[in-house]
This record gives structure tokens, C-alpha cells and sequence, in this order.
């Protein structure tokens, strides 16, 4: 079976996703169109690689949540084009919510793997200040009156569902914030110890070039963020679910952001005949759901799944990137495997670094792939919880 390897993967800083507002600034990348966004990362990944010529990349697989509005035009494509690169190069884009990255990463693999590429780049996008989450509906009935009767009364908001991970798993709300004061802790330190400079790519805005990530806030403190208020408490759904203490704060859940991030993946053989260096190879990967009203605990499973199939155990992963859409949903996950928390988001996670849906699966993957080389750690386990019940769990190897 031939290797699917990562050549190098990038992103961009995260910029707060606030769009400008009564004559107040957004977020540094809220001026960047999304496209023009994407377009950059992707010439900055071709740029770090001048061995490969950009007319061999035979697909672009491109993951993007709200593909509405300046994202609704098969992204991939226009973004590349935008980058001046060669028109009879491909791309589409794919959605499997928070995730939708990490599948384009997986599909890419998958490709490789199966002989129907040997280059191929794969990444995301998602401008949250340009494309608000939830623009795409725009109050429609996405659910169908059949999976609504299925879950009657009710499914129910992302919110909600941290809510019940945490009652589930009996995790409090001090434990959520302490998390979550040690991911901008964390990420902070990475920051400062240049652990994102082989990962970030400059990006040019109409203020200027924006070269790190807006969204850390290093002076966070569990005191000051047990201040914050719940931000999902309501008396119907009090009602509906008793268990429910209200310990989901925005505080502890990841933030609003704007990002793009890119691989370059590749079989072996090809990377070998470029003359680039395979930095990690796939080592196995898997899709799982579970409760729609959960939600969040899909994770678990496809960590599972995953694990089956390489033939490793939680003890012999060295570093784990569980993402932090709430605080609730990596400590569940920890709770599951019995999990070293040392091992756990050692950079920080989106709590402090934000989470541009589209873009988030790539960005782990970068930020897991430089943390294993950076101390020497064998193999990484990157998950994403994703809405309705989904999850992606993917395996790399350090080469």
C-alpha cells in the first residue's frame, strides 16, 4: 500500500472574526475578502516548495462551512486562480462542518493512497466577520420534518449540547475554565517560544501584512473567567434537561475567528522524486457519529475507530488535538481515554486560537505536526466533534 505524506502544512494567523461597526474596526482579516484569504495561504504553502511545479497539484480539496455569499463559489478554485496558478488544476469544496478540513486532509490521503493522486492540496477556509455562522440558513428548516419527528421535542443548539457533555461527564465549571485559562496560557507560551513561526504565513490586508494570531489573551485566569455569565441558560430547555448546571460560558468555548490553512500531501515515491521531505505520513483515519443531541461526544468514537485500525493505544500517541469548540468537549474525551492532559492541546487550542470552521482541521494538523517535531514525539491523534453527532479522527506519523 503506498504512503499518503504531509509535505508542509501552513495557515494563517487567526484574526478575530468581528466584522467592523459603527465606524469601529473589525478583526485584523475582516478586510480580506475570503477568497483573496484562502488565496494567499495557498501561495504561500507553493511558495515554501519551490521543487514542486503547481501545474503537478492534480486536485484542490478545500473545506468550508457557510458556502454562501463570497464563499459560495466553489472557493478552491477561484482562490487558486486568484494565486495566479495554472487554470487546468481542479478544486472543490467540501463540508463536514467543523471538520471539513480535516476530511479534505483525510480525502486527500485517501486519494493518494488509492492511486488517484500523487499531489494534491488540501485545506480550508472559513471569514466568520465577513460570513457570520448561520448565514447559509437563513432561518430555513434544515433538519426535515422527518428527523425532527425522529428527535421530537426537539433537536438542539451546539450550546446546549457542551452543556450535557459536561453533565454527562460530570465535569464543573471550574474545571471548564481552568482549561481554558491554561489553552490561552499555553498558546501564549508557543507564541512567545516562536512555536507557530513554521506554521503561520504573513497575510496582506488593506492595513497592512498581519503576521500573528489577534486571538490569544495570555493575562486570562480562571478567577477572571468565572465571572462570565452562562451563555446558553434558558428556562425551556432547563426544563427539558435537569441535568443541566450552566457552566458554558463564551469564556470557555472557542472563539469566533477568520483563518485559512493549506497542506501539501503527496505519495512517498513523488516526494522522493521531488527531492521535498515527507515531514509525517497518514497512519490511519476514521469517520464516526453518535446522539445528534449530544452531539459533541463524537469524538470519542472515531478516536476508537481510529485506534482499532492503526493497532495503537492511547499510551503510545504523543500528542493529542482534540479540538475546543467547548471546553466540556476535550475533557470528556480525556475523561473517555484516561488521557495524559500534558499530552492534551500542549499549544493551546481554539479556545485561545479561535476556530474559522472551514479551517480548523488543516490548522490542528499544522500545529500537532510542528509540536511532534519540535520534541521529537512519534505520532499524533487530531479529533473533531462536528455538528449532528459527526466526527474525524486522523493518525500522523513523524518522519
Amino acid at each position: 500500500m503506498r504512503d499518503a505524506v504531509i509535505v508542509d502544512a501552513v495557515r494563517s494567523p487567526m484574526g478575530r472574526g468581528k466584522a467592523p461597526k459603527d465606524g469601529k474596526p473589525g478583526g485584523a482579516l475582516s478586510g480580506v475578502h475570503a477568497v483573496e484569504l484562502l488565496s494567499q495561504t495557498l501561495m504561500a504553502l507553493l511558495d515554501r516548495n519551490p521543487e514542486l511545479n503547481p501545474g503537478e497539484v492534480e486536485d484542490v480539496l478545500i473545506g468550508c462551512v457557510s458556502q454562501v455569499s463570497e464563499q459560495a463559489g466553489c472557493i478552491g478554485r477561484w482562490a487558486w486562480l486568484g494565486a495566479g496558478l495554472p487554470e487546468h488544476v481542479p478544486a472543490t469544496t467540501i463540508d463536514r462542518r467543523c471538520g471539513s478540513s480535516q476530511q479534505a486532509a483525510d480525502f486527500a490521503a485517501a486519494g493518494v493512497i488509492a492511486g488517484v493522486y500523487d499531489v494534491v492540496v488540501a485545506g480550508g477556509i472559513e471569514s466568520m466577520s465577513r460570513i457570520p455562522m448561520g448565514t447559509a440558513r437563513l432561518g430555513a428548516d434544515v433538519y426535515g420534518p422527518s428527523s425532527t419527528a425522529r428527535y421530537a421535542p426537539g433537536l438542539v443548539p451546539q450550546g446546549i449540547s457542551a452543556e450535557l457533555v459536561a453533565a454527562r461527564w460530570k465535569i464543573d465549571r471550574e474545571s471548564l475554565d481552568a482549561f481554558s485559562a491554561r489553552s490561552h496560557q499555553r498558546a501564549a507560551a508557543a507564541a512567545a517560544n516562536g512555536g507557530f513561526d513554521n506554521e503561520i504565513v504573513p497575510i496582506t490586508t488593506p492595513e497592512g501584512v498581519f503576521r500573528q494570531d489577534e486571538s490569544i489573551r495570555p493575562t486570562t485566569t480562571t478567577d477572571g473567567l468565572a465571572a462570565l455569565k452562562p451563555a446558553f441558560e434558558n428556562a425551556e430547555m432547563a426544563a427539558r434537561f435537569p441535568e443541566i448546571s450552566w457552566s458554558i460560558t463564551a469564556g470557555n468555548s472557542s472563539q469566533i475567528t477568520d483563518g485559512a490553512s493549506a497542506m501539501l500531501i503527496m505519495s512517498a515515491e513523488r516526494a522522493t522524486a521531488l527531492g521535498l521531505r515527507p515531514r509525517a505520513r497518514f497512519h490511519a483515519f476514521a469517520v464516526a457519529s453518535d446522539d445528534p443531541i449530544t452531539m459533541l461526544s463524537g469524538p470519542i468514537p472515531a478516536t476508537e475507530k481510529a485506534l482499532k485500525r492503526s493497532g495503537l493505544s492511547i499510551g503510545q500517541i504523543d500528542h493529542y488535538e482534540v479540538n475546543e469548540a467547548f471546553a466540556s468537549v476535550p475533557l470528556a474525551w480525556a475523561s473517555h481515554f484516561d488521557a495524559d492532559p500534558a499530552k492534551l492541546n500542549p499549544r493551546g487550542g481554539a479556545i485561545a486560537l479561535g476556530h474559522p470552521l472551514g479551517a480548523s482541521g488543516a490548522r490542528l494538523m499544522a500545529t500537532m505536526l510542528n509540536h511532534l517535531e519540535a520534541t521529537g514525539g512519534r505520532f499524533g491523534l487530531q479529533t473533531m466533534c462536528e455538528a449532528g453527532g459527526m466526527a474525524n479522527a486522523t493518525i500522523i506519523e513523524r518522519l
